[in-house]
């Protein structure tokens, strides 16, 4: 397959040289608010989980009601993705709206239910549009982005928010107890606080223009595309006067050439999230418990002191120093944190020694793996765009699977090995996601879209 340089007229040379304009930050944000609601609620509930099932008579944190709660919606999030993978094929901004509509009604309704299956039930909705959201947003924002910023763009959009929305779970929990709200109360507020920034986006997402590669590549449709151009770009000039080809290679054809390229960015994403929602899901708790910090302390202390500065290293360096390199240092230094941590518990160390520990795997998670994989960059960038949603939906389901496993497995692998012992297991499968990407990860820093993608361009 042939692709252009960006020194050589194409297509999309005008939109891929362009600065980073008004349009760059207004799609930034209207995407990102939705993936701060993701990070709010898949993080609230491990948060206020404590308080669910005290308040509905159970007490124990490995049981099979926590993990209901803190799973269902991964395996919603699973689902979602699937079924809005090849919806996305049919049209971007088509369904975008529809997402976050979802997220909005079942954040909500968590605060009236009567019982935990109903919870359970209720989130695996929420996770529904979760899925959604993480097939479309990506997508949407790495076919509008110019090559130089797309890295920043997507860690931006995602690694960045995600955290935020974590760290406010757990500043409207303090808030809340500080303020002597009873418990039973709390996490009924905490769980539908996430209809909020999801419903403020709604109008936004409806607004977006179409991208202008799907207009491009799968509708085959000058007029529209020089009109999406300009409007990206911000300016109306001779530049969307170019010749636009449709893309007429099958997509039986792009699944069987890019084969490889599918399977390393749902593995990555697979691994990443099993080791990444362990903190997630029961940082809070029980690694929180072992410390001796209170859960929402302890939220509050990951997400700002570590989540959010690692993000901001990805997002300052994801451009410059690549994404292959970024996610192996992630990965090795998760790996090494995760094992100190549990060579630490075996030798009764202060606390705050493994506050740091803890606090360090989630800094290199979210400067690296965090900003690439769960960014969703590799099913933007390895993937050409006629199936590019069908395979972010495969890549988002990988992600949420290991999620999943997470929830349903590790409680009983916590009690059953200790947490020195699945702490250490987790930091093994760090060191070898680091591996796997040095191997199958093709670097993509720079490049156009299509370059990056090896998609056919005449």
């Amino acid at each position: 397959m042939e692709a252009r340089d960006l020194r050589h007229p194409s297509t999309f040379a005008h939109l891929d040289r362009s600065r980073w304009n008004t349009f760059h930050w207004k799609s930034v944000l209207t995407t990102g608010m939705g993936v701060l609601t993701d990070g709010y609620d898949l993080s609230s509930i491990g948060v206020v989980l404590p308080f669910i099932l005290a308040s509905f008579g159970q007490k124990s944190l490995t049981g099979w009601e926590s993990s209901g709660l803190t799973g269902s919606a991964l395996v919603g999030a699973a689902l979602g993705a699937l079924a809005f993978g090849p919806l996305a094929n049919r049209g971007r901004k088509r369904f975008y709206g529809l997402d976050v509509l979802i997220l909005s009604i079942a954040a909500l309704a968590q605060a009236f239910v009567q019982n935990i299956p109903e919870l359970i039930a209720v989130r695996f909705v929420l996770g529904f549009g979760v899925g959604a959201d993480y097939v479309l947003s990506p997508v949407i924002m790495g076919e509008n982005a110019n090559a130089r910023d797309r890295g920043k763009s997507l860690a931006l959009g995602f690694g960045l928010t995600w955290g935020l929305g974590a760290a406010l779970a757990g500043l409207v929990t303090l808030f809340l107890n500080a303020w002597g709200v009873p418990s039973d109360i709390v996490w009924r507020i905490v769980l539908a606080l996430g209809a909020l920034p999801s419903a403020s986006v709604i109008y936004l997402r409806r607004k977006l223009p179409e991208t202008p590669r799907y207009v491009a590549r799968v509708q085959g449709d000058e007029l529209a595309f020089e009109r999406v151009v300009a409007h990206v770009v911000g300016e109306v000039g001779p530049h969307a006067h170019v010749p636009v080809q449709r893309d007429d290679t099958s997509a039986r054809t792009y699944f069987r050439s890019h084969r490889k390229r599918i399977a390393a960015a749902c593995v990555l994403w697979f691994l990443f999230d099993i080791v990444a929602y362990s903190s997630i899901l029961f940082g809070p708790n029980l690694i929180a418990k072992s410390l001796g910090i209170p859960s929402g302390v302890f939220q509050v202390m990951m997400e700002l002191a570590f989540t959010v500065p690692g993000a901001l290293i990805g997002l300052a360096l994801i451009d410059r120093l690549g994404r292959k390199p970024m996610q192996v240092i992630g990965f090795v230094g998760m790996g090494l944190s995760l094992i100190l941590f549990s060579v630490m518990k075996s030798v009764d160390a202060a606390p705050w020694i493994g506050l740091l520990l803890y606090g360090a795997q989630n800094l290199m998670s979210q400067m690296g793996p965090g900003s690439v994989s769960a960014s969703g960059m590799l099913g933007v960038e390895l993937i050409p765009t006629k199936i590019r949603g069908t395979v972010q939906g495969w890549t988002v389901a990988a992600g949420r699977l290991g999620a999943a496993i997470t929830a349903f497995v590790f409680p009983h692998l916590f009690a059953r090995m200790g947490e020195g012992g699945a702490i250490l297991m987790l930091g093994g499968l760090c060191g070898v996601a680091a591996v796997l990407t040095w191997i199958l990860l093709p670097e993509t820093k720079a490049l156009s879209l299509e370059e990056a993608a090896e998609e056919s361009v005449a």
